[in-house]
């Protein structure tokens, strides 16, 4: 089963349950995609733990507790203490270079319009990589993907 399954606690049989089961290619895929986006081979200059994190600070932004809930746990399997609080959008970040990873995590969570050229900039001029701010956006765009398909898998299962 996948997370998506999981978290939209389709009743065996229900409506929901069936109209899961003719995307199943689609959540197998959105499965992938989690793993290749959140549990890279290579996970350059964004650990595991900061993505996680990164990720239940982005679905909390979404009022998404089930989803926060599951990036808190890969948070604390991935074991890096420093990235849990990355977790809490009230926490304060005082490394300058993932505090900037942060602001624009959060841009593109709850304004991905407003994000410019001046933020890409401001993310090099603390150390980010080219290759990593494409991993950030990646994950941005993969974690909001999760939290519409959800909502959207909810109000449908309380249609009657």
């Amino acid at each position: 089963m996948t997370l998506i399954e999981t978290l939209a606690s389709a009743r065996p049989g229900s409506a929901l349950a069936q109209a899961m089961e003719k995307r199943a290619e689609i959540l197998r895929l959105s499965e992938a995609a989690h793993d290749a986006v959140l549990l890279p081979r290579d996970p350059g200059g964004l650990s595991h733990g900061i993505r996680a994190a990164l990720a239940a600070r982005m679905a909390r932004h979404n009022r998404s507790p089930a989803l926060a809930s599951h990036y808190d746990t890969l948070v604390a399997r991935a074991d890096e203490p420093a990235t849990a609080p990355l977790a809490d959008p009230d926490a304060n970040v005082p490394d300058p270079r993932v505090a900037e990873i942060v602001r624009h995590a959060d841009r593109l969570t709850v304004a991905p319009r407003d994000a410019t050229r001046a933020h890409v900039d401001a993310l090099r001029d603390v150390g980010v990589t080219d290759a990593d701010i494409v991993r950030l956006a990646e994950l941005a765009a993969f974690v909001n993907y999760q939290v519409r398909v959800l909502a959207g898998l909810k109000l449908l299962g309380e249609m009657r």
